[in-house]
């Protein structure tokens, strides 16, 4: 996949700041465009997979796969038909298998977290997917699997490849430490982002591991409700498997997201307005930032 490694420092992500830091051209296929898999759906919350997987497409991607919890793969492949879906053992607290490993081999971006539940499955899941996935492969990390990087396997592996999503509770335990109510949280981006080596995207900042910072202004408290953080991960994982860089899909997919819900504030209202709405959204919000 084509790689874009430019991007300002420092900017504010506005649409004019966008249509200056353009996406990988699409291709003539979904080839082209990328494989994305999205890792989770446990037997109690396989929407959340669904909701990133969705967004995930909404946003480019040109093929979706996801791997859920075994008992819930056949419904969630009736519910989802533009996804190839893996059921999968381990994801539904049983011993490991092959399943997982064959679903994630040879994407361009895989995201792991959605809708899984329980810390010490999570954390083998995490451990399968940084054994499994290629070198070549860009990853975002979400939601439990968040939970549990600190003291995964392997941990190495998502360093200069991926993009993390924390809320305030996941970047406690990412640091390690307790966040004040008043930290800056661009300070916390950055210092997230400095000791795993990987873009962050929390709450309305953006960092990466080379220092460089953006502020996005977009979004408002209505996001915080059941699903949206799915979306953001997929949307994000969208774009990485379209051949964004781990910064640039974490900046365009934080602007994306934010505006999805500042769109949905107008014609919904501040409160109430659903996740999957926000898929909708999505793909308007980013034919204005391309054109």
């Amino acid at each position: 996949m084509p790689r874009n490694d430019g991007g300002p420092d420092g900017a504010v992500v506005t649409i004019s700041a966008l249509r200056e830091w353009r996406l990988p051209a699409p291709g003539s296929s979904k080839h082209t465009r990328g494989r994305i898999v999205v890792v989770g759906g446990s037997p109690s919350t396989p929407g959340a997979a669904m909701l990133a997987g969705l967004a995930g497409l909404r946003v480019g991607a040109g093929v979706l796969a996801l791997a859920v919890a075994e008992p819930v793969a056949a419904a969630v492949a009736a519910a989802l038909p533009e996804a190839a879906v893996h059921g999968s053992a381990l994801i539904a607290g049983g011993r490991d298998d092959d399943r997982l490993a064959a679903a994630v081999a040879g994407s361009a971006a895989v995201v792991v977290g959605p809708g899984l539940d329980d810390p010490e499955v999570t954390a083998r899941v995490v451990a399968a997917v940084l054994e499994a996935v290629d070198d070549g492969t860009r990853l975002v990390l979400d939601a439990f699997a968040l939970g549990v990087l600190a003291d995964a396997d392997r941990v190495e592996r998502i360093a200069g490849r991926s993009v993390l999503t924390p809320n305030p509770g996941e970047a406690a335990r990412l640091l390690q430490r307790e966040i004040g109510d008043d930290e800056d949280g661009a300070a916390v981006a950055a210092e997230i982002a400095k000791r795993y080596g990987a873009a962050v995207s929390y709450e309305s900042w953006v960092a990466d591991a080379d220092g460089r910072a953006w502020t996005v202004p977009a979004g408002h408290p209505g996001l915080g409700t059941s699903g949206s953080g799915d979306v953001l991960a997929g949307a994000i994982g969208g774009l990485l498997a379209r051949g964004a860089d781990p910064a640039q899909a974490a900046a365009w997919g934080t602007y994306l997201h934010g505006t999805a819900g500042d769109r949905l504030a107008a014609r919904v209202g501040r409160l109430g307005f659903l996740a999957r709405e926000l898929t909708v959204e999505l793909p308007l919000v980013l034919v204005e930032a391309e054109a």
